[in-house]
This record gives structure tokens, sequence and C-alpha cells, in this order.
């Protein structure tokens, strides 16, 4: 798996991108959230953002981009093929593959599409209380061409306080308007 290039470093940086925050480097094990997911944009501005960090994370994505012939540099990038097509136990594999490991990162997109939605996919959450793993919010602020980090945070096991403090969050990031996060904060004010 390719993590770190100085041709990504520079792309990114000529881009006009830059990071802000840093992932602690004693932390062996994350899951990594990205949002917004707006734009096939987020992919080279993320494998930038990965290659400044020098983290060697991984990316769950669409089994189809896995197929034909860039099949091979998906995977050569770090990808790993979930489909999302059938009802299977994914959060539980993915959750044995975190237990698994002594050190591990992955990356996923929890808005599920580049479409706006009314809530986020709650897989990335039950993987992240069930490996015990913090979650680690980035967002892509295209304002300021940043790319924010957060310090990580630690899953409660109660999905309905933590996706409040996780849309409140993603509201601070300039440019970030989604019907999910709009809907979490309107359900908390009820």
């Amino acid at each position: 798996m390719l993590v770190s290039s100085p041709i990504f470093d520079l792309l990114f940086k000529l881009a006009g991108w830059k990071l802000v925050g840093e992932v602690p480097r004693d932390l062996k094990k994350a899951l990594v959230i990205v949002c917004p997911h707006a734009t096939w944009k987020d992919f080279p501005i993320g494998l930038g953002a990965r290659s400044l960090l020098k983290i060697p994370i991984l990316f769950w994505g669409k089994k189809e981009l896995f197929e034909g012939p860039f099949g091979g540099i998906f995977s050569w990038l770090g990808g790993y093929p979930v489909n999302r097509g059938t009802k299977s136990n994914l959060v539980d594999a993915i959750v044995d593959i975190y237990n698994s490991k002594d050190s591990f990162y992955a990356v996923l997109a929890p808005e599920g599409t580049r479409k706006d939605v009314q809530e986020l996919k709650t897989g990335f959450y039950y993987i992240a209380d069930g490996a015990k793993v913090p979650l680690i919010m980035i967002g892509f602020d295209f304002v300021n061409k940043e790319i924010k980090i957060r310090e990580p945070y630690y899953t409660t096991g109660d999905f309905q306080k933590d996706k409040l403090d996780i849309a409140r969050y993603y509201q601070s990031i300039p440019g970030v308007q989604k019907s999910w996060i709009k809907n979490y904060l309107a359900e908390a004010a009820e």
C-alpha cells in the first residue's frame, strides 16, 4: 500500500490545501471519518492529506471501485472493497479486523454517498464503539482549503448523544451545509 509520496505531498500543496491539526503519534488504532463527502475531489485531496500525515490509513470503498481496469490501483492506494448491496455482518467483520491488529487505521465517509443525506449511516459508529477505538473526525473545509483534524473522540455507546457531538463538530467546518447536521441539531433542540 502506498502511504506517503512526495508527488501526493506536492500536488496537495500546489492545489493550495493545508492540514490543520494532527493525529497523535502514539495512537495505534482509529477509525477516521471524513465529511463532507461531496465531490470526486475528496479522494485525491484525502490521498494528499494521508501522505502528509504519513499514517497507513486504509479506506473502505464500494466494491465496484475495485472492479475493472482501475481495481488494482485502488487496492495499491490502500483500498478495501465493501459490498454495500448485501445484508452482511460487515460491522462485526471490521471490528474483528481492528481487534486482530496491533496498529490499524481506516477511513470512511459516514454519509455513504456524495449526495445530501438526512442522516448518517451508523456502521462507522458501531465499528468504533465495538472495536473500542476512537473516531478521528476530519472535515474538508473547501472554503479555506483546509483539512481540519479533530482530537480523538471516544464513543460513549449512546449514538443519540454522540451524533450530536459529531454534528456540532462538522457544523463548525465552513461551507458544510448538510441536511443530516441540521436534522441532528434540530432533534437535540426538541
